[in-house]
């Protein structure tokens, strides 16, 4: 049972990561910034997506002030 459970949780972290770098290249981000997220999110998959998650770039949308 412990191996499905942690197939689980491996295909759900690896689901997070996946929305995070295509979120990744929608922000307005500069490119080097983009390119040490993505690293980071595969180097450390879990405590990548939990630090883009909280302090990482948003899209444009989430940025620009409404007028």
């Amino acid at each position: 049972m412990g191996i499905e459970v942690s197939g689980f949780f491996m295909l759900l972290i690896m689901v997070a990561d996946i929305w995070a770098i295509v979120n990744l290249f929608k922000s307005e981000a500069p490119t080097g910034r983009i390119v040490l997220w993505i690293l980071l999110i595969l180097v450390l998959p879990l405590i990548g997506f939990f630090a883009w998650l909280l302090v990482g770039p948003r899209s444009g949308r989430a940025n620009r002030s409404p007028s």
